[in-house]
């Protein structure tokens, strides 16, 4: 049979592909892309991926300063920084090789008196980051010392391993040195591994073509044979028929199967969400920029949300605040000329709220940021940065109780915590002293 010939053909063609599928896939998996930076924040309560390793030259007894410093560093600073990547900030992998805790200590506590004193790294810092000044930290040195800890422990860790000398080669701007290995050597590496894969691709295009013409070459030759019987003809002349596979039951059931996981899958989606409000951005009746005055122009939170160290709520500013500024700055602008209005009118602005708790929930703003000491960002997020402000966090349930099992108590200077932090040590073999080892996971702590 002449015409059994043609079928090695679809089947060598097949082998190839699949030979440059899989060597085009173990080539891309060798080299492998840094990981995308997550630019959303820390998730409070986020579990690590795994336990740091004790420091260069550190001793055992520091875990317990790794690992506070490891909630400490999340609640703080993982919104605008990573150990090893460039996010909002620069990679804090190796600090302690570029400054000296003395100049670190101050810089965390108020950077922006740091670049003010014309400190020559602080001032190249702020600018090359488009002079995006880091808020300050109400730290304690010990906090901070932990923080460093916790960061020296996680160098060269994860993506600076396969993306080496983000790090390097972002704080030599700063340094003014130039550093001609890491990211270079990686970055050459991955064009070769490119080019390779593009010349397969072209490789693997001709052959299929050649292929092509091969077969269509050998079905003129054998049509113009009159030595094939009906069999041969029959096999020669075959069109795929695409009617017959989606006519096919098989295919059909897998089709509706498909289709009613998807429906099902999208309906639970839905029904989960209901009351979920995270990413919600309404327009409110003034255009009001956060990113300018609590950004740009470092203006503190609590100076307009003036009880949010003092009392369960954290208030809308009146407009008297406003005014405080506004009387004197921009007083043209037709924003600032509603706050006018809402005045001479005895009105107070309508302004949409953005976070609502159930009313069955209790949350206390002052327990969370006086007396725990949590930063606004680490529930609303990169606050600086929003123009328009948003619901950056999830606010339910299991994402509250998540950080109160994951967030560590700070328990120093208060003796009301001693015999408890005993007791939980001896019982727990060196797990901290979280919120939820206080009792901030029993019902009754937001529902009474």
């Amino acid at each position: 049979m002449n015409s059994i010939r043609l079928r090695p053909l679809s089947h060598l063609f097949f082998a190839l592909f699949l030979t440059f599928a899989a060597v085009g896939n173990t080539s891309a998996q060798q080299v492998g892309a840094a990981p995308a930076v997550s630019k959303e924040g820390v998730t409070p309560g986020a579990t690590a991926a795994a336990a740091p390793a004790a420091a260069a030259g550190a001793t055992t007894g520091d875990a317990a300063a790794i690992s506070a410093g490891d909630a400490l560093f999340k609640g703080n600073c993982a919104q605008c920084h990573a150990v090893n990547e460039v996010v909002v900030g620069p990679a804090l992998g190796g600090i302690t090789k570029r400054r000296p805790m003395s100049w670190i200590l101050p810089w965390v506590k108020n950077s922006s008196k740091v670049v003010a004193s014309g400190d020559e790294y602080a001032v190249k810092l702020f600018n090359q980051y488009q002079k995006q000044q880091m808020p300050s930290f109400q730290l304690s040195d010990a906090e901070i010392t932990s923080i460093v800890s916790y960061i020296t422990s996680e160098e060269g860790k994860g993506s600076a391993q396969t993306a080496g000398g983000v790090t390097t080669d972002n704080q030599s701007k700063v340094d003014g040195k130039t550093d001609g290995g890491g990211a270079d050597a990686t970055a050459g590496a991955g064009q070769y591994v490119d080019i390779l894969l593009i010349v397969l691709v072209v490789v693997l295009i001709v052959l299929v073509v050649t292929l092509v013409i091969i077969a269509n070459i050998m079905k003129d030759v054998l049509r113009g044979r009159k030595d094939l019987d009906g069999r041969d003809v029959e096999v020669l002349e075959q069109r795929f028929d695409f009617s017959k596979l989606y006519k096919a039951p098989a295919v059909r059931w897998i089709a509706g199967v498909v289709f009613v996981l998807v429906v099902l899958y999208e309906s639970v989606q839905g029904v989960m969400a209901i009351g979920l409000s995270q990413g919600y951005q309404p327009t409110q009746p003034i255009a009001f920029s956060h990113k300018l005055h609590a950004g740009e122009n470092q203006i503190n939170c609590s100076y307009c949300h003036t009880s949010v160290y003092k009392s369960k709520s954290a208030n809308i500013p009146s407009a008297n605040i406003c005014m405080n500024c506004h009387s004197q700055i921009k007083t043209e602008s037709p924003e600032i000329k509603k706050i006018y209005r809402a005045i001479e009118r005895k009105q107070p602005i309508q302004w949409v709220r953005i976070h609502n708790l159930p009313d069955l929930a209790y949350f206390n703003h002052s327990q969370h940021t006086q007396v725990g000491g949590i930063e606004c960002q680490t529930c609303h997020g990169p606050i600086q940065n929003m123009e328009v402000v948003y619901q950056y966090s999830a606010l339910t349930m299991g994402w509250c109780i998540n950080c109160h099992r994951e967030t560590p108590l700070n328990t120093k200077g208060n003796g009301y915590y001693d015999n408890l932090v005993k007791l939980h040590n001896a019982s727990n073999n060196g797990v901290p002293f979280t919120v939820s080892s206080n009792g901030g996971t029993e019902c009754s702590k937001c529902h009474y």
